[in-house]
């Protein structure tokens, strides 16, 4: 899922399921009330940064201090993002939120309807506002270069009163004058369809003519003109990126995607606002014969239907007028197959899979790289930290489904073991550990990880065969990441950058840094005493 559950005053929380895409976080109080909302161009990285022993201002440490938990949401890109945070702070009006509470909203570049259309600038907030709005745009900059490069290529006009002086006065000769009548109607609208595909995209024949013309400055030593005519394709290409968080759109839409996995369904519901994306939803249930129209009978009952409801297949003919008859209107039902629809439909299957695949994907993968007969439900991982052969400590960390399960960590202090010795620490915290469980018959785990190479895998080899145990074993080199199999000399043939290591990893981190810490904690207390 992902909702996240937090520990505040911990020195870390469970962050092996969030995506290292570009979107918004959603921290909520125990309530589950959301209080802060941000954006982020990964994720992972962002909320991370919360966590980390700096100071955040008293503002913001209160913040964390009340959040329990955390949703977020998966967008295209970081703008998105922007876009997105903006709506949800909006709507929501978290308490710890207040830059952009009474912001307006972004700005789109307009062609209106008239005769002779005009171009300018225009801030949507759901309404009409009489033509074709293209954005939106956050940097400025950017929008005023684009707008100030059509107007200059195809001469639309700015002026609100088609009049001689006010096209004098607002234009100075950059437009085509219709307002002086010296272009017909057919002319001026065939410049305007010409700005009309710029502004949607459709720019590649335009984008290969300017590069030609940037080469010819360079090459004739105009390199003022080139840069112009570069950045004038930098904003360009920029346009191309089209925003699908916001659009510009009168009727409400809610998009529904799914995955079935081993006879349950997971679900995502998005809803989108006038063409503004608002709210996320996420639902787990078992799988039947009529799943979706089964799930779309019971969320409507309570739910008012949207003016359209985008899925990834048809659902039977009677759900169409069931959902007309409780709207009070025509719904329709669409299966987009490209288009901002489409591109939509696979957001909610990028967050499906980041909400509750992310850590199972890498289980999966990592019990086929082992050929274990299952995917290791639950891993536990160790590591032996020490100053110079001083203060010498071992830490267990257990992870369940891919993630942390901090209820069950473990710290050692090494009572066998006298100077530096890391093969003879791990056999003494992993025969304390099994012996352990062995005794108060509770589960064993279905992996084990070491922190080391060949030789600390086969000192908890040993022990794991005194005790009579088969539990798989690996263990993990830093330097180059190799992952070594119990038994077996030459390290698995596996990417260091594939899902499985990249897992290995983590536990092992998490493994290392939670025997830094005690022994840290250690030390500051022999300071102390």
């Amino acid at each position: 899922m992902s909702i996240l559950l937090l520990t505040p005053g911990e020195d870390m929380i469970d962050l092996a399921s969030l995506p290292s895409d570009p979107g918004c976080y959603l921290f909520k109080n125990a309530d589950g009330v959301i209080i802060y909302i941000g954006k982020a161009k990964n994720l992972k990285k962002r909320v991370s940064s919360y966590f980390q022993k700096t100071d955040h201002g008293a503002k913001t440490e209160l913040m964390i201090s009340e959040a329990v938990s955390l949703d977020f949401i998966i967008t295209a890109s970081e703008v998105e993002a922007l876009i997105l945070e903006n709506t949800l702070i909006k709507k929501h009006q978290p308490r710890y939120n207040i830059d952009l509470k009474d912001a307006k909203s972004y700005a789109f570049i307009i062609i209106s309807d008239d005769t002779f259309p005009r171009i300018g600038i225009a801030r949507y907030q759901g309404g009409k506002k009489g033509g074709t709005l293209y954005g939106p745009f956050v940097s400025a900059a950017e929008r005023d270069q684009i707008l100030s490069f059509i107007k200059q290529t195809f001469h639309l006009r700015t002026c609100r009163k088609m009049t001689k002086r006010a096209c004098l006065r607002s234009h100075l000769g950059t437009c085509s004058s219709p307002c002086q009548g010296i272009i017909s109607e057919p002319e001026y609208q065939y410049q305007v369809r010409s700005a009309d595909l710029l502004l949607k995209g459709k720019n590649q024949d335009l984008i290969a003519e300017l590069r030609e013309t940037m080469n010819n400055h360079a090459q004739s030593e105009q390199y003022e003109q080139a840069l112009i005519i570069r950045d004038q394709i930098a904003a360009i290409e920029r346009l191309s990126e089209r925003q699908y968080v916001q659009r510009q759109k009168q009727a409400n839409e809610h998009i529904i995607n799914y995955q079935t996995v081993a006879g349950t369904v997971y679900l995502i519901l998005f809803t989108i606002e006038r063409g503004t994306m608002t709210n996320k939803e996420e639902f787990v249930f078992s799988e039947t014969e009529e799943f979706l129209e089964e799930f779309i009978i019971q969320y409507y009952a309570t739910v008012k239907p949207p003016n359209e409801l985008i899925l990834p297949v048809l659902p039977d003919d009677t759900i169409k007028d069931y959902l007309s008859d409780i709207r009070g209107t025509q719904v329709i039902i669409t299966v987009p197959k490209q288009g901002a629809k489409k591109h939509l439909m696979d957001l909610v299957t990028r967050n499906i899979e980041a909400s509750f695949f992310a850590g199972k994907m890498r289980l999966i993968e990592l019990g086929e790289a082992l050929s274990l007969p299952a995917p290791p439900e639950v891993i536990e991982c160790f590591d032996i930290s020490h100053l110079s052969g001083t203060g010498t400590v071992g830490s267990m960390v257990s992870f369940r489904d891919g993630k942390p399960d901090k209820k069950n960590y473990r710290r050692f202090k090494i009572k066998t073991v006298e100077g530096i010795d890391d093969f003879a620490a791990i056999g003494e915290v992993v025969n304390r550990r099994y012996s352990r469980l062995i005794a108060e018959q509770k589960n064993l785990p279905d992996l084990i990880i070491i922190d080391g190479g060949p030789g600390q895998i086969h000192a908890a080899a040993e022990v794991l065969k005194r005790l009579g145990l088969s539990i798989p074993l690996i263990s993990i080199a830093k330097r180059e990441e190799e992952i070594y199999i119990s038994g077996r000399r030459p390290p698995l043939s596996l990417s260091k950058k594939s899902p499985a290591s990249l897992l290995v990893q983590e536990i092992r981190d998490e493994a290392h840094r939670f025997a830094i810490t005690y022994q840290r904690q250690i030390r500051r207390k022999k300071a102390l005493s």
